[in-house]
């Protein structure tokens, strides 16, 4: 679990808590600012949309819009220019308690680019656009060839970029007179090797730097065959095919093709890494030693802080904190997980109720020590049976380990 799976992670918990929030009216405000749109032109906007709302009747709606359209422009002050995937903005009045009603003022930048600018104020905060950001972003390499033609492109999350089109200068198989077959089926087969050689060059300057998860290669017939086999693709990428897959079309709309046929293998391969990573771990734990696995939070905590961890697998179910508690009748101070900030521990030498001092979320806390010692960290799906299995039997958090930790 790298940087950027931190920021999914974190990304996927903020969105939670934004869908569960609702207002009493049509109140609630999201604002999308794609990374190319200028500030002064939202803020212009968002002026417009101030006066517009001394037309609603409601006294309290027209005070709580007003109140939030005035929270996003004082924030954009602060903005000279949107962030490289732009940003979002949910700002309102939401119900809490009886009649009573809380401000909230959350903004966000998204792990993907804001694709358009849209206004909205509702009842709840919209949060469609997001959904699609929720999986980790994986980058594919994509190829599709025959002898006409090949274009090279990546697959970065969900989206499809062209990089590359090469047109081929391979004559077809019609011999023309004068030349014997045997002579013009070697020209052919020699103008084949030399575009198969540029579009493996071409390849490897487009993608040897990239960090891939693998490569899909596509086209009609054999001929993605005879360029796989031949050898045209520098070794490093030639060990990142993943499968190759039957396309009817080479150019542009080809790499398209080539991922909608694919979508299968690329879904399973996601599937696949986790019950071989679950797999693994329970092979360990059945061992009469023990094995090299562990789980629970204390177990797993322990061997971190010891260095003996290779992969720590946490669920992204897990819905608790690490805070730091203090006593303010006898003054004891420790660190605690909790399930809830809202849900106080008692104090162990007074038994009287202790206040949080500091709180973070404890995947967050784990992932930052793990990645202090060396550590790779694996977040596994709750929606998976592999996920419901680590939730529900380990506590949500396993780990399999470089060498033994006793008891």
């Amino acid at each position: 679990m790298d940087m950027s799976k931190k920021q999914e992670y974190k990304f996927k918990k903020s969105l939670e808590s934004i869908k569960e929030l609702k207002g009493r009216g049509t109140e609630l405000i999201s604002l999308y600012i794609p990374p190319d749109k200028q500030i002064h032109d939202v803020a212009a906007y968002l002026r417009e949309e101030m006066s517009q709302s001394s037309n609603i009747k409601s006294k309290s709606t027209k005070k709580h819009v007003q109140g939030a359209l005035k929270s996003i422009l004082a924030k954009l002050k602060y903005l000279k220019n949107p962030p490289k995937n732009g940003i979002i903005f949910f700002v309102g009045h939401v119900s809490t308690a009886g009649d009573q009603t809380d401000m909230i003022s959350e903004s966000m930048e998204p792990p993907q680019p804001v694709e358009s600018f849209m206004y909205r104020c509702d009842s709840e905060f919209y949060i469609e656009p997001l959904k699609n950001m929720m999986g980790e972003k994986k980058k594919y390499g994509l190829i599709v060839v025959d002898r006409s033609e090949a274009t090279i492109g990546l697959l970065n999350g969900n989206r499809v970029e062209t990089l590359k089109n090469i047109q081929s200068l391979v004559p077809s198989k019609h011999s023309k007179g004068g030349q014997s077959a045997q002579r013009f089926e070697r020209l052919i087969e020699d103008a084949a090797h030399q575009y198969f050689k540029n579009v493996g060059g071409k390849a490897t300057d487009l993608m040897l730097h990239q960090e891939l998860v693998g490569i899909l290669v596509g086209g009609p017939g054999r001929t993605k065959d005879d360029f796989v086999d031949g050898g045209y693709l520098h070794h490093e990428l030639e060990k990142k095919v993943i499968e190759r897959f039957n396309t009817g079309y080479t150019d542009e709309y080809g790499l398209k093709e080539l991922v909608n046929t694919a979508e299968d293998t690329l879904s399973e391969l996601d599937v696949m890494k986790e019950k071989k990573l679950m797999k693994r771990l329970m092979e360990e734990i059945k061992k009469s030693d023990g094995g090299l696995a562990t789980y629970g939070e204390e177990h797993v905590r322990r061997a971190l802080t010891m260095g003996a961890v290779d992969t720590l697998l946490v669920s992204d179910g897990i819905d608790r904190v690490r805070a730091e508690v203090e006593c303010d009748d006898c003054g004891h101070k420790e660190e605690r997980t909790i399930k809830g900030p809202s849900i106080l521990p008692k104090c162990p030498e007074c038994d009287s109720p202790m206040e949080i001092i500091e709180r973070e979320d404890l995947v967050d806390e784990l992932f930052d020590l793990a990645r202090s010692l060396g550590s790779d960290v694996e977040l596994i799906s709750d929606e998976s049976e592999e996920g419901e299995l680590l939730l529900n039997a380990f506590g949500g958090l396993a780990a399999i380990l470089r060498f033994r930790v006793g008891n």
